[in-house]
């Protein structure tokens, strides 16, 4: 089906003017199909012109201003010809529930039988569920009504009510995008709270009632004080309606959608088991970024998707910057530049880097591949330089015009540079033109030339130099702690800017002293080898997550041996305090150093030796707390032998420590994976733990079995059986490949070459990249397999979200073959 191009989502936008929609959905057709009925009310600038609406299912009947419309779609285009000045267009249609978390997605719930249904209309999913003009600059407001079976509840983006034993029907929104319209229809439990004329609530399955009930504090005053601190910022309230929703949904691609008025989250974020600080910390940062859309991409929209960075550049920045008043995470800047940030920097240095704000995005397909870590992390941290180059205040207030001129419209970067521009005084454009339309990242390096300390700058694989305000810290070593005696904030430019007055003769001197720009790091010897006495002595998170970053981006360029990444998680991570930081990098040696940077033969002594940090944690660790877990977590990635893996699932555990679900489904994998336990202990488990999240694990415990058998049928069911839903295919495609089991795996290399565009082919754009990507054969880590990729990469037939993947698993792998060299 032919992909919405820019060109044309401009001519009908300059064509049509979308009064409203009325949808009719009927969810009580059976387990496979829904009935849906469009109204659409419209007007044409242009009397007599012909123009398009899309649909994907089966057309039965439609009717333009009354006159029977041919029932023929060509692709997902219904032709109307002949447009009056102003228009009713009714579709009567016939849809297909997703298993993909697209469109109208089915779940039934292994663990009581109950049917849920959630609509994701995202990024042109709308019209997997109802006729419409499929766009983000065509808003309108939408009315609905929903016929289920009676037992069930239904949730929607404003609120509804039951008309009678089956009809459930809904207040008229806000203009909204059609990406933006959801239903949750299903027997979902609640939790409410009032809090500033807004109702707000929670939902999950019925399965889920009991975790739903203990987040549910949590969560409703995490919601509170974020709505306060929006507010507060911007001087606009919410702006939709008095409810605000936020539904646990099963099998969702994305983390959260932020549906104006009924967000949803993947449920896998309501915990049923327990749980780290570092998890907690992310959910807590998912939920303050969805409210943060309410403003930025609800409120006020893009026009198309060049400009997707308005959206979600926005939402991560701001998420981010309210979780520190907003809730108990008052380090989440750390988590964000130790985590979140590491991601940006790596997108930003691949062969697919594009800019945060491209100057052109061809079509709706070419826009889900820029959905990544260059909008989200990149582009936050660009914002954040933005707001230190201009000035909180000026910055604020520029935003709060945004809204002003653009509230319930679509708004481009042009529309927002105005607005900073006009209250800063200052060449906003110019900026945006270094920052938000090149590609590439900086780095930033110390020079003393006869005792004058400066800061060179180059371009990473020649990206171009930028103007960047940024701190400069010079820190001393004094009793064991690394002290800050001093700290400049300067603007530089250009390859070299001096910087008069700062200390060179510190323990540290560390550029981009408080994250406020998006530059790697590199520090003047000796402080790059004291790295391991140094970052233990920091007592602030943030600088320790600056340092950690400057550790991990050399590690990935080669100038750090991937050896002494191993040494220095070691050396610090026991006396890490935030959680994020001690996960994470714990997670990146144990899970990409160990696996792919270091040469085969030198990995075990890399487990045992994260083991050995895993076991200190532990002893230091308080019982139960989630460091505990986390350390406990990792140990188990780490064992190599069945012996230590089976008394932990027997109950041989720390004190404090529990046995619950997810951990014996990781000690039932590891033990899979070494060839310790087999189909009857999956089967018992998936016995144990018969839930939707158990049904994924087993699956992927099956994929992992280290006979050829077993990877023969997963090998099968992976790339041609098409009924698999989104999460089951993402488990048997992480489940398969396995370092442990190298030699059994090894044919598949090259059939993931010949087998992945025809296993893609059918599939739709998102599933298509996912699955190009999951299935990856990234533990291949040879000259060979990096050649392979690359075959492939010169075609000029693949489709954006197979190009991406591939090129990322290429990248992937050349960044590891360095690594073993160095």
């Amino acid at each position: 089906m032919p992909s919405l191009t820019h060109a044309e989502a401009r001519a009908r936008a300059e064509l049509l003017t979308v009064r409203s929609y009325r949808v009719e959905l009927d969810l009580t057709r059976g387990a496979d199909r829904f009935g849906s009925t469009s109204t659409i009310r419209f007007g044409c600038t242009r009397p007599g012109t012909d123009t398009f609406a899309e649909l994907r299912g089966t057309l039965r009947r439609a009717t333009l201003n009354g006159r029977e419309l041919d029932p023929t779609l060509v692709g997902n285009r219904l032709p109307l010809p002949d447009l009056a000045a102003d228009n009713e267009l009714v579709v009567v249609a016939d849809g297909d529930y997703s298993h993909t978390g697209e469109g109208l997605h089915r779940f039934v719930d292994p663990a009581d039988g109950s049917a849920y249904v959630y609509a994701m209309s995202f990024l042109d999913c709308a019209q997997n569920i109802f006729c419409c003009f499929d766009q983000p600059d065509l808003k309108a407001p939408v009315t609905l009504a929903v016929t289920v079976p009676e037992e069930w509840t239904v949730l929607a983006n404003e609120r509804g009510a039951r008309i009678d034993a089956r009809r459930w029907e809904f207040t008229e929104t806000r203009p909204i995008a059609t990406y933006m319209t959801t239903v949750c229809a299903g027997p979902y439990v609640s939790r409410y709270r009032e809090h500033d004329g807004i109702r707000l609530g929670w939902h999950a399955r019925a399965s889920l009632a009991e975790p739903l009930a203990a987040a549910s504090d949590e969560l409703l005053e995490l919601t509170a004080r974020c709505f306060d601190a929006y507010h507060a910022l911007f001087g606009v309230r919410y702006g939709f309606g008095d409810t605000y929703d936020q539904v646990f949904v099963p099998e969702f691609n994305a983390g959260a959608m932020e549906n104006p008025g009924c967000v949803t989250h993947r449920d896998e974020l309501l915990y049923r088991s327990a749980v780290t600080d570092a998890e907690l910390e992310t959910r807590a940062a998912i939920v303050a970024h969805e409210m943060a859309h309410m403003w930025f991409g609800d409120l006020v929209t893009m026009r198309w998707w060049d400009d997707l960075w308005l959206n979600e550049s926005f939402a991560t920045y701001l998420s981010y910057r309210v979780l520190p008043a907003a809730s108990r995470y008052t380090d989440a800047w750390a988590g964000f530049a130790g985590q979140n940030k590491l991601a940006g920097y790596a997108a930003d240095q691949s062969s697919w880097t594009h800019p945060v704000a491209p100057d052109e995005v061809a079509d709706a397909d070419s826009a889900l591949v820029n959905f990544d870590q260059i909008s989200y992390p990149k582009g936050a941290s660009v914002l954040r330089q933005l707001a230190a180059w201009l000035g909180d205040e000026a910055f604020l207030a520029g935003l709060r015009d945004h809204f002003a001129r653009h509230s319930y419209g679509n708004a481009t970067l042009a529309d927002l540079v105005d607005s900073l521009a006009a209250a800063s005084g200052r060449d906003v454009a110019g900026w945006a033109r270094q920052w938000l339309r090149t590609a590439g990242t900086n780095r930033l390096s110390l020079s003393t030339v006869d005792g004058q300390v400066g800061v060179r700058q180059q371009g990473v694989h020649g990206a171009p130099l930028r103007s960047h305000r940024i701190g400069i810290g010079a820190y001393r070593l004094s009793g064991g702690a690394l002290v800050r005696d001093q700290r400049v904030e300067v603007e530089i430019d250009g390859g070299y800017t001096e910087v008069p007055g700062l200390a060179g003769d510190a323990d540290l001197v560390l550029p981009n002293d408080g994250d406020l720009t998006f530059a790697t790091v590199r520090l003047a010897e000796p402080a790059m080898r004291d790295l391991p006495r140094l970052l233990p002595a920091a007592a602030d998170p943030l600088t320790r997550a600056l340092l950690w970053t400057v550790a991990w981006d050399a590690t990935r360029a080669a100038d750090l041996p991937p050896g002494a990444f191993v040494d220095l998680v070691a050396a610090a991570v026991p006396g890490e305090a935030s959680a994020t930081l001690s996960t994470t990098m714990l997670a990146n040696a144990r899970n990409l150093v160990a696996d792919r940077y270091l040469d085969p033969a030198r990995r075990p002594a890399a487990l045992a030796t994260l083991a050995g940090t895993c076991r200190t944690m532990l002893a230091d660790a308080a019982p139960g707390s989630g460091r505990q877990l986390a350390a406990l977590r990792t140990l188990v990635s780490c064992l190599t032998e069945p012996i230590e893996l089976a008394a932990l699932l027997a109950g041989d555990l720390p004190a404090g420590a529990v046995l619950d679900a997810e951990l014996r489904w990781r000690l039932v994998r590891r033990l899979v994976v070494l060839g310790a336990a087999g189909a009857a202990e999956i089967d018992a488990e998936l016995a144990r733990d018969n839930t939707g999240q158990g049904a994924v694990h087993a699956t992927g415990c099956r994929a992992a079995l280290p006979g050829a058998a077993a990877k023969q049928a997963a090998w099968r069911s992976m790339m041609h059986d098409e009924t698999l839903t989104n999460r089951h295919l993402e488990a048997l495609a992480r489940g398969f490949w396995q370092p442990e089991q190298s030699a059994l795996t090894a044919p598949y290399v090259e059939r993931y070459f010949a087998d992945i565009l025809p296993a893609t082919a059918d599939r739709s754009g998102e599933l298509a990249g996912r699955l190009a990507g999951w299935s990856f054969p990234g533990y291949a880590v040879s000259a060979g397999t990096v050649a392979a990729a690359e075959a492939l990469l010169a075609r000029d037939d693949l489709a954006a979200g197979v190009r991406r993947a591939l090129a990322t698993g290429r990248d992937e792998l050349r960044i590891a073959l360095a690594a073993r060299s160095a």
